[in-house]
């Protein structure tokens, strides 16, 4: 790279990142209960101290800023971490073996929680996230996912994963609540659906293999309900939690 091209890189990242500052500085961004459970007992006084300074209320200038009407691809370029080449591992495996968009498309977001939002009870958060936007089928296999993933099933080839005894140990047993939604979904007319997102998920940990979400711009466009006001201002039932994924340290 010639010096002079370094240099001025350089210099917009320098004024970047002053920018941010004295942003910060006239504005406090929030941590919620929540976010800090585990770090802090949750019980204990929030640090609101504002110092004179006004609280958050928009975008957070620490992070890329969404469009005015974000999409679902803008979610996953700005607010998605690595963790989403799994999703995108796991459409394409998907996609190789023949199955159709709707199991394609369940693939793609059915850790979307995960890599996006809240990590515990994954599949119900996800399933809510995306019911407005897709076939019923899809996001409820996408919720029932998170159950049956620990249930072998060999009419499916699906064995309880080798990574889950080296994550939770052998000893683990899901918890009862785990059981009985299993007993449900396993009579459920969808229950295939969910069981294909299993069998899908488990091929997709390669960290040799890069998947760009182009591959499946098709498949967002075809079966994904984008809204014209964008993801959070639709007033759908789950717009607050897309507005929460593009403020997360928004006050109230």
């Amino acid at each position: 790279m010639p010096e002079d091209v370094a240099e001025s890189l350089s210099a917009r990242a320098d004024a970047l990142e002053a920018r941010m500052i004295d942003e910060l500085a006239r504005v406090m961004p929030a941590r919620s209960v929540l976010y800090i459970s585990g770090e802090s007992d949750p019980r204990a006084p929030l640090n609101h101290e504002a110092n004179g300074r006004r609280f958050l209320m928009g975008h957070d200038p620490r992070l890329a800023k969404m469009p005015d009407r974000p999409a679902l691809v803008d979610f996953f370029r700005l607010r998605m971490n690595p963790g989403q080449q799994h999703l995108l591992q796991s459409a394409r495996h998907a996609r190789l073996a023949g199955c159709d968009e709707k199991i394609v498309l369940a693939c793609l977001l059915h850790d979307i929680s995960v890599v996006g939002f809240i990590r515990c009870d994954h599949g119900y958060w996800g399933e809510q996230l995306v019911a407005p936007y897709v076939d019923e089928e899809i996001s409820w296999a996408i919720g029932a996912h998170q159950v049956v993933r620990f249930f072998p099933d060999p009419d499916f080839g699906y064995e309880y994963p080798d990574l889950y005894v080296k994550f939770f140990g052998s000893d683990f047993q899901p918890e009862p609540y785990v059981v009985r939604a299993y007993e449900q979904i396993r009579k459920h007319r969808w229950y295939g659906t969910a069981r294909l997102i299993a069998v899908h998920d488990l091929y997709a940990f390669d960290a040799d293999v890069r998947v760009e979400l182009d591959e499946f711009i098709d498949v967002i466009e075809r079966n994904f309900r984008q809204p014209e006001e964008g993801l959070g201002f639709d007033d759908s039932p789950a717009a607050h939690m897309w507005r929460t994924m593009n403020w997360p340290t928004r006050f109230l």
